[in-house]
């Protein structure tokens, strides 16, 4: 089976373990590379929807391994009993379902060691609602591919001292970590540096027509003002790179 670069992101992400869970499977086929590559000893392959559970227990059928995977037609993680899985992956859907998906797996929190996530959009907040419910990103790693960028974050518990390291620091800090993450620029991230340079260019032409319509515009004065401080946050992180 020949995975999409993100997927094999995802894939490479997860732990060695006993078991893993992955929402929102689709076709299934993460769980059967987990288990095809002795990830994992088993998965369990969880979606909100028949038609995509379906095909994957085909998939799943056809890689002669429905002793090793279970499917589970799930909203979220709702039918995941604590102690199943050591990860939990999430990947494939807007920032807003994965913190849904987050709020309502809490009665597994406090035995899953690894939740891998992939959020498409609204990075900053997935990354504000974690640190605000005791999760640290341990990990990130970014890729380019059909035309999009795509994160995939190692999430697990924080300590104690995690949360302290955090609690005297001013907003502005907070903004540019919530935003870009540390990880991935710390590391250098290439691919992270083409974005916040792609990221850039689009801020810059969004201020060009925005200083046009300023002038007559209140409306586009406070927008201006907002594009004028993303941009200032870019290129403050990409001169920490």
């Amino acid at each position: 089976m020949k995975l999409s670069n993100r997927l094999e992101m995802v894939v490479s992400f997860v732990k060695p373990g006993e078991s893993a869970a992955d929402v929102g499977t689709d076709h299934g086929h993460v769980p059967v590379e987990l288990v095809r590559r002795g990830i994992v000893k088993r998965a369990y392959a969880m979606d909100v929807r028949k038609g995509p559970l379906s095909k994957a227990e085909e998939n799943i059928a056809a890689a002669r391994m429905k002793d090793k995977i279970e499917t589970r037609l799930s909203d979220g993680v709702q039918k995941l009993s604590a102690g199943e899985a050591e990860s939990v992956i999430i990947a494939g859907m807007g920032g807003e379902l994965v913190i849904h998906i987050m709020e309502e797996g809490r009665h597994v929190w406090d035995m899953v060691e690894q939740w891998v996530l992939s959020p498409h959009s609204e990075l900053h907040k997935v990354r504000e609602w974690l640190e605000k419910n005791g999760f640290k990103i341990v990990k990130e790693d970014m890729l380019f591919e059909e035309g999009k960028y795509y994160t995939v974050m190692d999430v697990r518990k924080a300590d104690i001292q995690d949360a302290m390291n955090h609690a005297h620091e001013d907003e502005s800090v907070f903004e540019k970590r919530y935003r870009y993450g540390t990880y991935l620029k710390e590391t250098k991230n290439q691919v992270f540096l083409d974005f916040l340079k792609d990221e850039e260019a689009k801020l810059l032409t969004l201020k060009q027509n925005l200083e046009k319509q300023a002038v007559q515009s209140e409306r586009a004065k406070e927008s201006l003002k907002e594009v004028e401080d993303k941009l200032s946050l870019n290129r403050e992180v990409q001169n920490e790179m």
